[in-house]
């Protein structure tokens, strides 16, 4: 599964755009489709102290993003493009309409990558799925 994205990392670019236009669409596109109110947003699970929504989609495109790219150089512009794409895409809900900055979804986005992060760090030291 690994050499698949790997080799197709369309999907990472994929994945990657379309959450980007859903953080940029004024309101809620998927509340929109769901319930014709693009101020309704569906949740997948409650919320706790950080976004579930958020952490979910994170945990997705890291996981995704991890899985696209294997050399270590290439690993590490990805850890740092994940981090700054969190931060920059919660901070763009200061300009747009019908969004709003809330510190929870920052978190949420942060947390679902850093837990990849961990996780990635844990399976290169202990050598998990080596050859």
């Amino acid at each position: 599964m690994i050499k698949f994205f790997s080799n197709y990392k369309i999907i990472f670019y994929f994945i990657n755009f379309s959450l980007i236009f859903l953080y940029l669409f004024p309101g809620s596109l998927i509340g929109w489709f769901l319930y014709n109110d693009k101020k309704i947003q569906p949740q997948i699970t409650p919320d706790f102290v950080i976004s579930s929504n958020h952490f979910y989609a994170f945990i997705f495109l890291s996981v995704i993003g991890f899985f696209s790219y294997d050399k270590s150089s290439q690993i590490k512009i990805v850890k740092i493009y994940l981090i700054v794409l969190s931060i920059i895409l919660e901070l763009f809900h200061l300009i747009i309409p019908d969004r709003s900055f809330q510190w929870r979804d920052l978190f949420g986005n942060l947390l679902g990558v850093i837990i990849v992060i961990l996780i990635q760090n844990l399976i290169n030291k202990y050598g998990f799925f080596k050859k």
